[in-house]
């Protein structure tokens, strides 16, 4: 399965590029160039600072997280660090040895991590050391998540474990099937009110008791449909989000949809694919399709309230949401903002020469963006000049 799984990548990797047989490039798949813009408001560069040695070659759940005034870090080599998000100097640091995969989560006192190899790692965050480790059954790419004395762990081989967060034990398992091929990757599960909800491979959505791990019910989302195994493709592997009593998941291939939370019930359907997740900002909901048009949606309706093309193919990253604006980064290191309300361009910057490792962090008027090869950067939207 990893096999496939790779040899997937690299048939996407190529199909995305642009390339042609023989190596010959389709100029249809150059990335759209970037033109000159009307910036309307001031950026600031607040700091910037190396984490360590980034993502590497598999371990694409690592992402930044917020707490507490600091920002933490991890890299594929198990160097873990903690920055003051204020003015970026390192406050913590400590390395384990083990590749990690997914996270830090950081609950309370404690960190939360995944490795390539199958294990969830508990450390305190006092003292850096482990507290425990319980191996599972495959490599981890989504950040584990924690609530009323359960962590949630979800591998990439389909099964979802519910752990006893005070000593690893074993507490329950979900397994589901997944299709012969899928994207290398998994959407992070997401916890509310004693349930969990986990966007599958095959473009099923389904909600399980936090407690049990029984399933209380499942929604399709996604239509794996096709004559290929490349358009049959239906991951749900992007971050989904809940507002109110509804909960919003997009599908790789073809579809965004709003689900009632309690049962399972489809409220909408919008035909647009996404394999990077949805953000929601009060009725509104942004994603980035497959060929990186940015869309702003109507979360109650699906309807469209804007769509941007002007990025196509730069590998843009999910849409995020900062003050009134929305925020995208691209493969080439720029962050592009652009107005909540028409899409239009308001400012851009460069913040590295490497691709973003996920779509940026934004804690209160302050955008944080990580690249893959471990330089975090933090940015401020000013007044409209």
């Amino acid at each position: 399965m990893r096999l496939m799984r790779i040899g997937l990548l690299v048939v996407l990797g190529l199909v995305l590029a642009g390339c042609g047989i023989f190596g010959q490039k389709d100029p249809e798949r150059d990335p759209m160039e970037l033109t000159e813009i009307n910036e309307r408001v001031r950026v600031s560069k607040l700091w910037s600072t190396s984490t360590g040695s980034g993502l590497g070659k598999s371990a694409s759940g690592l992402k930044p997280a917020y707490v507490d005034g600091q920002i933490w870090s991890a890299d594929h080599e198990g160097r873990v660090v903690a920055l003051d998000a204020e003015t970026g100097d390192r406050l913590e640091r400590f390395e384990l040895d083990m590749q990690l995969s997914a996270g830090p989560t950081v609950r309370d006192d404690e960190i939360l991590l995944g490795t390539i190899e199958g294990q969830i790692v508990v450390v305190d965050r006092a003292s850096s050391e482990i507290k425990w480790r319980a191996q599972l059954s495959s490599e981890i790419l989504a950040a584990p998540q924690a609530r009323d004395n359960v962590i949630v762990v979800r591998c990439i081989d389909g099964r979802v474990f519910g752990l006893d967060a005070e000593t690893g034990f074993r507490n329950w398992v979900y397994d589901r099937s997944v299709p012969l091929l899928t994207l290398r990757g998994n959407s992070d599960p997401v916890i509310r009110a004693g349930q969990v909800f986990i966007g599958h491979d095959d473009g099923t959505l389904t909600a399980l008791d936090l407690q049990s791990g029984d399933l209380l019910w499942e929604q399709r989302v996604g239509t794996p449909e096709g004559r290929t195994q490349l358009e049959r493709l239906a991951d749900i592997d992007g971050p989904m989000a809940i507002a109110g009593l509804d909960i919003y998941a997009v599908s790789e291939h073809d579809r965004t949809a709003s689900v009632a939370l309690d049962s399972g019930r489809l409220l909408w359907v919008k035909e647009l694919g996404s394999y990077q997740g949805l953000e929601i900002d009060r009725a509104r909901m942004a994603l980035t399709d497959s060929d990186d048009r940015v869309w702003v949606l109507d979360r109650r309706s699906g309807s469209t309230a804007w769509s941007n093309e002007a990025l196509l193919r730069r590998g843009v990253t999910r849409p995020v949401a900062q003050g009134g604006f929305v925020a995208v980064a691209d493969k080439q290191g720029y962050i592009h903002w652009l107005d909540g309300e028409t899409g239009e361009f308001v400012a851009r910057a460069r913040a590295s020469r490497d691709a973003p490792v996920s779509a940026p962090l934004v804690v209160g008027n302050v955008l944080y963006l990580l690249d893959v090869d471990g330089k975090l950067s933090a940015w401020r939207v000013g007044a409209s000049s």
